[in-house]
């Protein structure tokens, strides 16, 4: 078996240590010599047997050059986001047109790698699909499923997974337990039985989730009290004939059972729980399912009662401790829920609940916590799903759903995910809501959309929503969306190059947030927009003065976002004016932000700039270098950067420069070397400090070698700019 440990240091996102994997040694052998057989395995078994923990061991084992990467199906309800959720756990980022699936195909073409698909029993034929087509297209790709059903592809290798023999059951009981507290008499405090250990062990039918939930009850009870309730309940079911009872009723039994142990209030509260999508955090619980029965201060304690019983999980995130109820779980409590009648009002409280979160992250976007909003919005995307699908779906809700969409642009814009983005607002703007309560909420996703498209570079479809929105705000008198329809169309204008009439609608939409008081990330990026108009034109001073206004702004409010594009303004700045210290030191700052929001354009936009900045510091085979990397960045990026002259104006002085010094043969060596850089790996050498040893292509026939990022010698002067272009 192999160990993923490359170096001290893990590839893909499985963690380096997993929780304690009891008595699986022979499955875990015969599923690694499957891996090796082929490229598509799949785990399959009833519920509860532990085929996600059997998978995720076995990946944890294996190394593939490029990782292990483990996506999680159970909060995906919609065949059509399996693609995205893929997307998501490989943490690819791509502002284009294109399908999350061609994506993938790019991506995973000429990588080496171990696809974890886990909880793929209810979106079988999207799986088989999309399997299907990257094992075709992505030779070094190895895909390991789980589930309780095979995708059925061709080449499909089954590893079926048996509940545990007796001996493995009784360790895992044992383990668990010790984990609480270890097994004893309740009425003596004597050690457990080992005969009744034994026999509720074969009562469970060696069901791994089925013995956890009963060590969650072996504080309080022996385990010959547990039997005795367990005998009671199998007999209720059968008519006490035992062996009537198939395994996936044993399961079912034995989660009943354990809910039937449950108090009143910790029955309220698993039902409630089963209406979140994925992992939540104690104030959504509090809010979502207090009430009717359960006091708000109340939940907490039940909260931790569910987790003692291991009808919760807790986990530690970038955005706090989560919970979350295992998919088995989580069906039965949906079970009861809808035999309570509260369905519906809980589902709605969901939403609400949901709604309200957009709501302060959109506001706490401009703020400090942009970071904070970033990780938040990230982990709470399945339930985010689930309220944008119920609002969607619900006639009375579709405003909801607008406005819901709309409030998000900071996630599908700064964030990275414009193909979803686009995919919500499209179908929130299709809809008919209600004319005074979705009016205002409609115009804004029409903006949203627009601007979603001009960043994919998508400009016709752009420019219509603007225009219904336009209209549809004068119409109505509604100056916020005027504003915005405003300054959307002249970033349209600045984009094709039309820099006049970008400025007049960018200075006339700055003009009008003036006027009703708006301040946000939104309307400081229309003034980056505007001195960037200044900037292509020839004003680099009144570019400089716009932009150094706005890195104020954002400072004072601690804004991060915006105030990277302010500083690749002022980088181009230092540059034009022979600064290469500043402009290198204003553009770390601005990749190192845009990289951490997963904003792509931003990051391509940096390291392009950095790259003529290496070449001003005398180093133009590490320029190359990088423009080969930020090459194969541009696919990604959706807006046409490469079609404007202005923007384009960094990368043909950077290369003709580059070409000049290194001759052609060299500098596509260099380039090459780039191009093979993934995107952490080009921005982490973007960032390298001048004077810092790194690794280029040997030329033709010559050993490989390392230079310093800087010589020591005088820096080349900068190119001769053409015809007064400058890049913003």
């Amino acid at each position: 078996m192999r160990d993923h440990r490359r170096d001290g240091v893990p590839h893909g996102n499985l963690p380096l240590e997993l929780d304690s994997f009891v008595g699986r040694g022979t499955e875990l052998a015969e599923l690694d010599r499957a891996l090796d057989a082929g490229r598509l395995v799949t785990v399959t078994g009833t519920g509860g047997v532990g085929k996600s923990r059997l998978a995720a061991r076995a990946g944890a084992l294996r190394a593939p050059r490029d990782g292990v990467w483990r996506v999680e199906l159970a909060p995906v309800r919609d065949a059509e986001f399996v693609d995205y959720a893929v997307v998501e756990a490989l943490g690819l980022t791509d502002h284009t047109t294109r399908l999350p699936r061609e994506t993938l195909f790019q991506h995973l073409a000429e990588r080496e790698l171990l696809l974890l698909l886990d909880g793929v029993e209810h979106l079988v034929d999207a799986c088989a699909a999309l399997v299907t087509d990257l094992l075709g297209r992505a030779p070094g790709l190895t895909v390991l499923a789980v589930g309780r059903r095979p995708l059925g592809v061709a080449g499909e290798l089954l590893v079926p997974l048996a509940p545990l023999g007796p001996e493995e059951a009784v360790e895992l009981l044992t383990v668990r337990a010790g984990q609480r507290k270890t097994p004893r008499r309740a009425e003596d405090g004597a050690p457990a039985d080992p005969v009744e250990v034994r026999e509720l062990c074969r009562r469970l039918d060696g069901i791994p989730l089925a013995i956890e939930l009963a060590a969650g009850r072996l504080g309080a009870l022996s385990p010959g009290q547990v039997l005795q309730r367990l005998d009671d309940r199998f007999r209720l079911l059968t008519g006490g004939d035992r062996s009537a009872l198939p395994r996936h009723r044993t399961l079912r039994t034995a989660i009943g059972w354990s809910h039937e142990l449950c108090t009143p209030q910790e029955r309220l509260l698993w039902a409630r729980l089963s209406v979140f999508a994925g992992p939540f955090d104690l104030e959504a619980a509090e809010y979502v399912c207090s009430g009717n029965g359960l006091p708000t201060g109340d939940v907490l304690d039940v909260l931790s009662a569910l987790l003692a019983q291991s009808v919760l999980a807790r986990e530690e995130t970038p955005a706090g401790v989560r919970y979350r109820m295992l998919d088995t779980v989580r069906a039965y409590g949906t079970g009861w829920l809808e035999a309570t009648g509260d369905a519906a009002r809980l589902r709605r409280r969901h939403r609400d609940w949901y709604v309200g979160l957009a709501t302060w992250c959109e506001l706490e976007w401009f703020s400090p916590r942009q970071g904070e909003v970033a990780a938040r919005v990230d982990a709470e995307l399945p339930n985010l799903r689930s309220a944008l699908e119920h609002c969607l779906t619900e006639p009375d809700a579709a405003h909801l759903g607008q406005y819901l969409a709309g409030a998000l642009w900071f996630h599908w814009v700064g964030c990275g995910r414009l193909s979803e983005g686009r995919r919500w607002l499209e179908q929130a703007v299709r809809l008919d809501a209600e004319p005074t309560a979705g009016e205002q909420s409609r115009l804004k996703a029409l903006w949203v959309l627009a601007y979603v498209a001009i960043l994919q570079g998508d400009t016709v479809p752009a420019l219509a929503a603007l225009q219904e929105c336009r209209e549809e705000a004068e119409r109505s008198a509604n100056p916020t969306a005027v504003a915005y329809a405003e300054h959307r169309t002249g970033c349209l204008a600045l984009v094709t190059d039309d820099m006049p009439r970008a400025e007049r609608l960018l200075r006339s939409a700055l003009e009008r947030y003036r006027e009703i008081g708006e301040l946000n990330s939104n309307v400081l990026m229309g003034q980056v927009e505007l001195a960037m108009t200044r900037a292509f034109q020839g004003d680099l001073a009144d570019a400089v003065r716009l932009c150094e206004d706005v890195r104020r702004v954002c400072e004072d409010h601690g804004e991060r976002w915006a105030r990277g594009y302010a500083l690749y303004v002022l980088a181009y700045a230092a540059w034009s004016e022979g600064d290469p210290v500043r402009a290198r030191a204003l553009l770390a700052d601005c990749l190192s932000g845009a990289h951490g929001f997963r904003d792509q354009l931003g990051s391509v936009l940096a390291v392009e700039l950095l790259a003529l900045v290496t070449v001003a510091e005398g180093n133009p085979a590490e320029a190359a270098v990088l423009q080969g990397a930020a090459g194969r960045m541009w696919p990604s990026v959706g807006l046409p950067l490469f079609g404007s002259a202005h923007y384009n104006a960094p990368h043909e002085l950077c290369e003709r420069a580059a070409r000049e010094q290194l001759g052609d043969e060299r500098y596509e060596e260099c380039v090459r070397h780039g191009a093979r850089l993934g995107r952490p790996e080009a921005v982490s050498r973007a960032l390298r400090r001048p004077g810092v040893p790194v690794s280029l292509p040997a030329p033709r026939g010559a050993a490989p070698r390392a230079v310093p990022g800087a010589p020591t010698a005088k820096p080349a002067a900068p190119p001769t700019r053409r015809g007064g272009e400058t890049a913003g």
